[in-house]
């Protein structure tokens, strides 16, 4: 055993260190400031137009639900803070740890407080972007990049499925403004479109919060600095899917699909992961795993709406995010004062380390539910709440005795063995307490769990009533906490809690190598990820071969097949109206013209010569231009001709660079594709005509024209002012096309034509 410990460093600089700590308090303290006013039941709002056209606005809200987020998300982002510039202190890149992380709080926090749902879209990517900067923060690190990348993949897949059913539920009520929206009371469950709402909703949700079957990324996400998976297991990403389904619970709940799925896969993570959790030796992990098991419990009891599901669901939250923010900082204390996390070989700790001794001993206890903290009454409410379940009170509450015991079993785990059993193995340093700015977060963190258990009044009025009140509506139903509810049912399920979980701790050494043989021959979704990314590459690299493989002929018969094939098959769907065709209107110069046109088509598609086919295609433009006169539209004509004249210049230009060309053959397929690509056209060219003409599009822009662009040629007034963007692009692709096309004639070499 090393005999010395090394002083760690002070901090890392006033713009690294302490200036983002400055913020992060500072914020709290603004939201602190609006404690007083959520309690009466106010509510605070701010918006300015955003994207006006489709009444996007840039909307926040404070409510009792957004506060209580708010503030954890703050208070304990500038305690992660004050550790972590004493956890890396020195470290060459904290500086952009420091920006990622004060990134990664604001996003949450605008998440949180969005009033808007593609505002809340907006910030719930970029929690995706910022988590992913942090998990992979030591880049260097092939394990890392990939947790990070896993991630990453994972909660962006839910994402778009979350985005398509943000964008059906402002269909569905007709506005994007969550508030208004739940104003609505029952829109969105008596709508036709509730199914696929509810299904792409918690598809987003669910990869967010890490529920079964998506769970296996979370435990993965260690990979990032302890405080990193303090701040994220605790306040932010894995509880922003817990946050929407608890935002849109007056829209949503109350349906049999919504009760059984947030019931059964809530109940299903929650036991689940308690398991997984005993078999882990890494504290970090176990953490991890009891981090599942908390979001499963969260998402158990928003599948409710009685008075006892909402209230206990307050609380847990609550609870869950002191006490596991406070034992992953002691988990870092230990590691950095012992240099491992393996349960197997800490011990002893509790006389060196009294103070982080402390610390994990309150913030363990309330964690396994034990009097008087505010772990039991948050334990005690959920059994209230799942004994008086309206449907399947059993499954519920056997579920949650199990979940609670097995975490009492971990908590015993955590914070028992490393300092108050013997060490089973010596440590990489001497350990020694470690300075107060790493200390000072858990215990403080860990003492509100236990001042809120004794004065539970603290948070009964600022935070869950008025937080309840928002889930249920004008029939809320709030419970009052109490640490002594008297002999009742909850307490009974709590004594067998107590005791069911000591039994498990005394035994988990045993289990663990149990579940270990278990879990080794059991597929796991972690294992067959890089499967899944091997078999996606191999796909990839297979379709490329076959469709990028060279050949222009066959990127254009591809691209012609594509767009006829799929043209058919809409107007096999959707139904043809009744094409009449007639030749009254034709004249001798649109009959002449005609022809010429046809004749044009027929020469470029028969000689053997380029020079001959690019007359030919000039016949065919000029022909065309023909007809705008016609027609009255001499400037497209104008555009026309000109296009033809470049077209001609730059195609004679190019077959200086192109090698002779070989005695043309007739090729059936492209013949074939040809063929049906103009009959397509053709018909509906024709159906469209024999269909009365919306007018709408054209009507406004001969009325809007002038007044909004003052230009009278409507034509080249909606290109270069109302889709003036869009203008820009085809310029740009046009541009790069060009750039690209000279590029390759450069080095393209052979006789001229």
């Amino acid at each position: 055993m090393n005999t010395t410990q090394t002083p760690l460093p002070a901090g890392n600089g006033f713009l690294s260190g302490t200036l983002p700590i400055l913020i992060a308090a500072a914020i709290f303290v603004f939201f602190a400031g609006l404690i007083p006013t959520v309690a009466q039941g106010d509510v605070a709002q701010w918006s300015v137009p955003w994207i006006p056209s489709l009444g996007v606005e840039f909307a926040f809200l404070i409510d009792g639900l957004s506060l209580t987020f708010a503030l954890l998300i703050s208070g304990i982002g500038t305690l992660i803070l004050l550790y972590s510039n004493t956890y890396l202190a020195g470290h060459p890149q904290y500086a952009r740890f420091s920006l990622f992380l004060t990134l990664f709080m604001l996003s949450m926090l605008g998440l949180v407080l969005a009033d808007d749902l593609i505002v809340l879209f907006v910030f719930w990517e970029l929690t995706t972007i910022t988590s992913y900067l942090l998990i992979g923060f030591s880049h260097t690190a092939e394990k890392s990049r990939r947790n990070a990348l896993q991630a990453l993949f994972v909660t962006g897949a839910g994402a778009l499925a979350f985005l398509a059913g943000l964008i059906l539920i402002g269909f569905a009520g007709g506005t994007t403004s969550i508030s208004g929206i739940i104003a609505q009371g029952d829109v969105l469950r008596d709508h036709a479109l509730y199914l696929p709402i509810f299904i792409l909703f918690l598809c987003g949700a669910f990869t967010k919060s890490a529920q079964v079957p998506f769970h296996f990324w979370l435990p993965n996400a260690m990979a990032a600095p302890t405080p990193v998976s303090a701040f994220l297991h605790s306040a932010t990403m894995v509880k922003a899917g817990v946050y929407v389904m608890a935002r849109m619970h007056p829209s949503l709940a109350g349906t049999d699909i919504w009760l059984w799925t947030l019931t059964i896969f809530g109940a299903l993570t929650a036991v689940f992961a308690s398991i997984l959790a005993l078999r882990q030796t890494d504290l970090k992990q176990a953490l991890a795993y009891t981090t599942l098991m908390a979001l499963g419990t969260l998402t158990m009891l928003l599948g409710h709406s009685s008075g006892y599901m909402m209230t206990a669901f307050v609380t847990f939250l609550i609870t869950h995010s002191l006490y596991k923010a406070a034992l992953f900082l002691v988990v870092g204390c230990i590691d950095k004062s012992t240099g491992t996390r393996d349960a197997n070989t800490l011990g002893g700790l509790g006389r060196v380390m009294p103070l982080t001794a402390l610390a994990a001993a309150l913030a363990a206890l309330s964690m396994a539910g034990l009097p008087p903290f505010i772990g039991f009454i948050a334990k005690e409410l959920a059994y209230a709440g799942s004994v008086g379940a309206a449907s399947s009170p059993v499954f519920v509450t056997v579920m949650a005795l199990a979940a609670n015991a097995l975490m009492f079993a971990v908590a015993g785990i955590v914070a028992l063995r490393p300092f108050w059993v013997a060490p089973g193995g010596t440590y990489t340093r001497e350990p020694a307490e470690v300075p107060w700015q790493m200390w000072m977060g858990p215990l403080l963190l860990a003492g509100l769990g236990t001042v809120f258990g004794l004065v539970p009044a603290l948070i009964q009025g600022p935070f869950i009533n008025s937080t309840v009140a928002g889930l249920m509506g004008a029939g809320a139903d709030p419970k009052t906490l109490k640490l002594w509810a008297g002999f009742n049912l909850p307490l009974y399920l709590s004594l067998s809690t107590f005791a069911l979980g000591l039994l498990l701790y005394l035994s988990h050494v045993k289990m663990r190598r149990g579940l270990e043989a278990v879990f080794t021959r059991v597929p796991s979704l972690d294992r067959g990820w890089d499967s899944f990314l091997a078999g996606l590459k191999a796909l990839a690299a297979w379709q490329t071969g076959v469709i990028q493989n060279g050949s222009l002929t066959f990127y254009l018969a591809a691209t012609f097949s594509t767009i006829a094939g799929g043209l058919i098959l809409t107007m096999m769907i959707s139904g043809m109206p009744f094409i009449e065709v007639n030749f009254e209107g034709l004249t001798w110069k649109t009959a002449t013209i005609s022809v010429l046109v046809a004749a044009g088509a027929i020469l470029t598609t028969v000689t053997n010569s380029r020079i001959a086919a690019v007359a030919a295609l000039g016949v065919v433009g000029i022909g065309i231009a023909l007809m705008f006169i016609v027609f009255s539209a001499p400037d497209v004509a104008i555009t026309q001709l000109l296009v033809e004249t470049l077209v001609v210049v730059l195609v004679a230009v190019v077959m200086l660079r192109l090698p002779a060309m070989t005695r043309l053959e007739f090729n059936a397929k492209h013949a074939a594709i040809s063929g049906a690509m103009g009959a397509t056209m053709t018909v509906i060219i024709l159906a469209v005509l024999s269909t009365p003409l919306n007018r709408r599009l054209s009507d406004y822009f001969e009325i809007a024209s002038w007044p909004d662009a003052y230009g009278r040629n409507i034509v080249n007034v909606i290109l270069v002012d109302f889709r003036a963007l869009d203008t820009f692009g085809e310029v740009a692709v046009v541009v790069v096309a060009a750039l690209s096309a000279y590029a390759l004639l450069r080095t393209t070499k052979g006789p001229a034509a």
